[in-house]
């Protein structure tokens, strides 16, 4: 998506165009064949989905061709994640390669002992407290909870914190939150309105602690390497800045 003499423009295949994306279950087969993929063109040229599908459905809400809905689709389905994962913008997760980018972003530490090292904001763990539990065996609640509800019981908003999407941003780049699915607001009569809006919930919920957290054998720079090499091996002409401005800074040891 490029910004010409004020107008937004969608880069993308035309629609006869035999390599063209043509649904959301063909664009989740090929987020699986790379390992991840952000939603939106950028400086590596052909790694988004945007440029491999048609540029003349986006936002039309044709739910089988508008890849924004697509998006919506995908998150709900767990085929992989979606979330804002690269330079803070949207994008997907193949589950394979799920544990690398938690391992590297992280740097090994699960939110709690993130923030007993001191290494959390405390309006991150504002947000965080929704989602842990103080059981060893089952260590995420079960909640289903709009962002918007989650704002105001966070504490955010008029009177409270601020920053709301800022620190839910970093929560999702730090991948300790992926966004689960989008769901319509309730009036008090039980009818939807308004646009759909997120619901987070933390990767471990969604796929299991024990896989998700399998990259921790290794070092957090390991996995790193792994996120960067696949990139440099898939787009080898992207300069060094722009794949990492994609997978993010290696961690330091």
């Amino acid at each position: 998506m490029a910004n010409e003499n004020g107008a937004w423009i969608m880069r993308g295949l035309d629609w006869d165009n035999p390599y063209r994306i043509r649904s959301w279950k063909e664009l989740v087969n090929w987020i699986n064949e790379v390992g991840f993929l952000p939603l939106f063109a950028n400086e590596i040229r052909g790694f988004s989905a945007e440029e491999h599908v048609s540029p003349d459905y986006w936002w039309t809400g044709v739910r089988e061709e508008d890849p924004w809905e697509w998006r919506e689709i995908i998150a709900a389905s767990h085929e992989v994640a979606y979330g804002k994962f690269f330079d803070k913008k949207a994008g997907f997760i193949s589950v394979e390669w799920l544990p690398y980018f938690i391992n590297s972003r992280r740097s090994g530490y699960d939110f709690d002992a993130r923030w007993e090292d001191g290494k959390a904001s405390y309006r991150e763990k504002k947000i965080m407290d929704f989602f842990l539990s103080e059981d060893e065996d089952e260590p995420f609640v079960d909640i289903t909870i709009l962002s918007t509800d989650l704002k105001k019981q966070a504490g955010f908003g008029k009177g409270g914190e601020k920053n709301y999407p800022g620190v839910i941003t970093q929560l999702q780049m730090e991948l300790y939150l992926v966004i689960s699915d989008f769901k319509r607001r309730t009036n008090k009569k039980g009818k939807e309105y308004g646009m759909a809006v997120s619901v987070l919930l933390p990767p471990e919920k969604l796929w299991g602690y024990d896989r998700m957290t399998a990259a921790y054998s290794e070092s957090p720079s390991e996995s790193w390497e792994r996120l960067f090499n696949r990139v440099k091996g898939l787009y080898p002409d992207a300069d060094e800045k722009s794949i990492i401005k994609m997978v993010g800074r290696k961690p330091e040891e």
